[in-house]
Order: structure tokens, then sequence, then C-alpha cells
């Protein structure tokens, strides 16, 4: 750790990923020499490559603007990289650095060959404008073009890329490269896209904890449910929780969280993806609309719950966070979205005993998707549905089964540590791939 602190100084939140995976990778390395000769996970901790570059584009006044795009190749020793593009003026190098060390992990646990990457930039699409919006993802796309192809990087959406960014991106690489070829996932189903990629990683997070819960005897049916986040992952988390009989309590966004004591039903789900994606409104609206519902400031972990899918940012389970959440009973986590949990945090949910499904594992249904729509794309095919909800369904638990097989009897009481399991299955792969190549 002193020397990823070094060699990456001012990057608190890669620091706080490395820190996440060493602790329980190192005492598994201790037992396989192999692996400390090789200097394997100093190597898997540095990137391939960091691409740095202007994005100039004109806003509707005639105003020159002016923001900073990258793309993070963090490691191909498993297949193309892959990873989203966040467009938030959060996003930073340390942010991309810490997605793309993520995701290589989370690519392995998947079982199909993708690499690791993660791109962005600090563009905040709320409040443009949709030509606005346009200009900005055609003049980012005009360089990404240059370092992404289908069987080099293929990048996806995130926080602030949806369906609009991706078709205007996808449309100025056309237009550049004259190749119609698959270098996006998430793309619209008449140019490429693949069906349930929308859902598919908000249903992954529920399908890991119904896995968890299987595997403890417990079951989704009849428990409450709070939910962080109304975007793609969040509705498409509830939306499963109210297929296996929970009831919703909570979503949020920025601006707080709404609570419904009678929960957050189908209607009401429609309802909100209809004010985020259509309307583009906020979270806070939802209580003129369904007046038994409450809004509040803040994160909405100190409603007493059953189980808790974090589907908004990292970090937004702090360590009170944790605590209070074990005080109200709940029984277990699955992370929807990345890094949401403070080392701390993660800390008091393993010493309370309850279950924990880190994102590496939880959330890993919507690159999974991503990797089936690069099936379909260079197969020149579509596969149904039904083929792909049982693909899913059958990814996440066998993402749930590796991590068991590692974790097992590991944790508090002799429980499952699915955090150790998702970090040494996911860093074994990866690893084995990196020895067969040598140094490099």
């Amino acid at each position: 750790m002193d020397g990823v602190q070094k060699r990456n100084p001012g990057q608190p939140e890669f620091h706080q990923a490395v820190h996440e995976v060493a602790g329980t990778i190192l005492p598994y390395i201790a037992e396989k020499p192999i692996y400390h000769k090789m200097q394997i996970l100093e190597r898997m901790t540095e990137p391939d490559r960091v691409v740095s570059f202007r994005v100039c584009w004109e806003d509707d006044e005639g105003n020159i603007r002016v923001n900073r795009g990258w793309r993070v190749q963090f490691n191909n020793a498993i297949g193309p990289y892959k990873g989203g593009c966040r467009f938030h003026p959060s996003v930073n190098e340390s942010v991309l650095k810490f997605l793309g060390f993520e995701q290589q992990f989370k690519n392995s646990l998947t079982g199909l060959p993708m690499g690791g990457g993660k791109g962005g930039a600090n563009f905040n699409p709320k409040g443009k404008s949709e030509n606005e919006v346009m200009r900005f993802c055609q003049s980012f796309m005009t360089e990404l073009c240059r370092h992404i192809g289908p069987n080099t990087d293929v990048p996806a959406g995130d926080i602030g890329v949806g369906a609009r960014e991706i078709g205007y991106m996808f449309g100025q690489y056309k237009r550049l490269t004259n190749k119609f070829e698959g270098i996006l996932t998430g793309k619209g189903l008449e140019f490429g896209g693949s069906l349930i990629r929308t859902e598919a990683t908000g249903y992954g997070a529920v399908y890991f904890l119904q896995s968890m819960l299987e595997q403890t005897g417990g079951a989704l049916d009849g428990a409450r449910v709070c939910i962080s986040g109304s975007g793609n992952v969040a509705t498409y988390a509830a939306e499963k929780c109210l297929h296996l009989g929970a009831k919703v309590l909570t979503l949020s966004d920025s601006g707080g969280y709404i609570h419904d004591p009678d929960g957050i039903d189908g209607e009401k789900l429609e309802w909100v993806k209809a004010l985020k994606n259509v309307r583009r409104g906020r979270i806070s609206e939802y209580v003129a609309e369904y007046p038994g519902a409450e809004f509040h400031e803040g994160r909405p972990w100190s409603v007493p719950c059953d189980y808790a899918i974090p589907c908004a940012t990292q970090n937004e389970i702090d360590v009170d966070d944790a605590k209070l959440l074990v005080k109200n009973g709940c029984k277990g986590i699955s992370e929807g979205a990345n890094m949401p949990t403070v080392v701390e945090g993660i800390n008091v949910f393993q010493d309370a005993g309850i279950l924990y499904g880190p994102s590496k594992a939880a959330n890993a249904g919507g690159v999974a998707v991503s990797g089936m729509e690069m099936s379909q794309n260079s197969a020149r095919i579509s596969w149904s549905e039904d083929e792909l909800q049982k693909l899913l369904l059958e990814t996440m638990q066998g993402i749930h089964d590796n991590c068991y097989s590692y974790g097992e009897g590991k944790g508090k009481d002799g429980g499952c540590d699915y955090l150790l399991g998702a970090n040494v299955a996911g860093f074994v792969k990866v690893a084995d791939a990196m020895l067969a190549y040598g140094v490099q």
C-alpha cells in the first residue's frame, strides 16, 4: 500500500479499492509463492495505460466549453478491456482507476473473456439540452475512437451515460471510421443492442442477494428492502424485489430520499421510471404524487429494513450508516453500486455477521449482459429475452457459488466471507493468465 500511495498521490478512491482487495488477497498469496515471486498483485495495481484528453464542445449560446476525458485500460489478461463510461462532475483519474481496478475482478467473476477498463469525463449531462449532450458526446468519441475497438476495448454506459449518450457516441464512431461493429454496449435494439441490458445490473444484485439467502435458508418474500438511487440500477432492483414478494420502502437521488411506508409498488415504480427517464425530474416530486410518502434530505439508511441494496454511488454508506443499519435489524446487503460502502462500514457488517454481497460480485449482472451483447454483435445475431434472462440468472448464481467456494467458513461464526470469496475468485483467473504470459 505504501508503494501504491507513492505512485498514485492524491487518489483516495483508488487507494481504498486496492486496500480492500489487498487485505483479503495477501493471506491467499502467502500460500502461493509463485504469485508473490512474479509480483502479480503489484502488477494488477498498475493500469496498462491511462489516456487523458481534452473535450471541446459548443453550448447553445455559442460559448466554447472544455472538459477532460479519460480512458483507463487496466488489464486485458483475459480479454479485451471492458467497462463503462461515466459522465459526472466528480469524475477524475482516481475514481476511474478505482472503477477500472474493480472491473478486472468483476469481469473475471462473470466467467466471460473480458478484461477491466473504465472511462468518462467530468461533464454533467444534467441541465444540458439534447443538442449540447449530442455535441459533447460526438467530441468525446472523436478522441476516444483512437483507443477502442471490438477486440481492444469495448466501453459501455455508467452514471450519466444512458441510451441517449451511447447512441450519440456510436453514431459518431460509425461516422468517423465507416465501420459498423460492436465497440460499445448498451446500444439501442435497433442497432445491435441486447434485450435486458437496462435491467441487468439491478436484477443481478437481487439475484445475488437471493442466492445468499437460499444458502442460509432465507427468502425475500415478505421482506422490507431499502434501496438508494433512482436510476436504472435502483429501479430495476426494486422491480425484481417486487417480483420476489419483497416490499420496497425507499428510493433516492442526490437531493435526498423518499420513504413510502406503504411500499413502492409496480404502478409507483413505473411513475418513478418516467420521472427519471422522460421528465428527468427529482425524486422529491414523488410525495406530491403519492402523499402517503415522506421526503427527507440525506441517505435512506436510517429507515428500518430487512435488507439494503445501495445503488447510487461510491462511499454512500459510511461507518455510522452501517452501524444504524445493523442496529435497526438489517440482515443483509447486496451492493448494486460500485464500492458504495467505506472499508470501516464493511467491517461493521462483517463483525455483525450479516450477509454482505460486495459490489464486484453483486453488481456484475450488467457487465455480464454486456459480454453477451458483444457475443451477439460478433455473431450478428440477437438472443431472445427468455434466453438472456436465463443466462443472467445462471451467471449470478455461478458468481455466488464461485465466491462461496473460496469464502465458505471464513466469516463470523463459520459463515461465508463473500468479500474474501469474491476477491480471491476474481484474482485467481486473472493472475493465472498473467503467469502464463511471463513478465510483461
